[in-house]
């Protein structure tokens, strides 16, 4: 074998084996998270106890509770037909409020509650981004 041939051949072994080991990292089971809504994963939550989740839903009105003095909160979120309680410790977004649209980070545990991690809160409200007519003319 010539050197040019060894060098290609080196070459691509050790760029063949860093992908490999990116892809299998990053594939593990702890490594994934999945999105879903909050009827997807209610209708069988047994299948998704304690696995890492992105849940996607709508803030339930007047179900925002809050332990006094704490950042402690509890809250319903639904889509679809189905809702669930999620527990969460920490500072939450300004846009968190009744009927705001959500996504939770965390893990549904066997008692049924979603568990959000820290800063696993992502809310917005549609009502303050509409567009108002679109954006001004632009001046020539």
């Amino acid at each position: 074998m010539s050197k040019k041939t060894t060098r290609a051949v080196l070459s691509l072994t050790v760029v063949g084996g860093a992908l490999s080991l990116l892809m299998y990292t990053s594939l593990t089971e702890g490594a994934v998270q999945y999105f879903k809504h909050v009827d997807e994963v209610m209708a069988t939550p047994a299948d998704w106890y304690d696995k890492p989740l992105q849940l996607h839903g709508f803030v339930v009105d007047g179900s925002i509770l809050q332990r006094p003095r704490t950042l402690d909160y509890r809250f319903k979120v639904k889509h679809g037909n189905q809702e669930v309680t999620a527990n969460y410790t920490g500072i939450v977004p300004d846009t968190f409020q009744d009927g705001a649209e959500v996504v939770l980070r965390g893990r549904l545990s066997h008692e049924g509650f979603f568990e959000v991690e820290k800063g696993g809160v992502m809310a917005k409200c549609p009502s303050k981004y509409e567009a108002d007519g679109g954006p001004p003319a632009y001046p020539r």
